[in-house]
């Protein structure tokens, strides 16, 4: 098995929480959680389906860097802070894995890291998962 690699987004709480924006391992991937979060403000305030298109773009991006693509992910976790809004929400994680359907959690949770994000998403890839 090959060594573990961590690949980082240059995000404020990298550090100070101290995470990887993706690990990977062999033939595995996981993605941190990812918000809206973009060169150093939160996009989208108030509309968490765009906040979660932003979200799986940045989680897209961490996978292509690491090796994977979209197709790859097995497992989504999606956490909101407004469970009434789910549909907008599902709709565009749709938009993203309507063919790959991976398993998939939405969970409301009090409040993420900064008031105006309404969506963090989680990912889990195993390569050739989607072939």
């Amino acid at each position: 098995m090959s060594d573990v690699r961590r690949l980082n987004a240059g995000s404020p709480w990298e550090g100070i929480v101290g995470y990887s924006r993706v690990v990977v391992r062999g033939d595995a991937a996981w993605v941190s959680g990812t918000t809206a979060f973009v060169d150093g403000a939160v996009v989208h305030r108030g509309d968490a389906g765009a906040q979660t298109r932003r979200a799986l773009e940045i989680v897209r991006d961490a996978l292509e860097r690491a090796g994977f693509t979209l197709a790859d992910v097995v497992r989504t976790r999606i956490f909101v802070t407004d469970i009434s809004r789910w549909e907008e929400i599902g709709r565009a994680h749709g938009e993203f894995f309507g063919d790959v359907r991976p398993a998939t959690s939405m969970l409301q949770v009090v409040a993420l890291i900064d008031p105006d994000m309404l969506v963090e998403i989680e990912a889990d890839a195993v390569r050739g998962a989607g072939a």
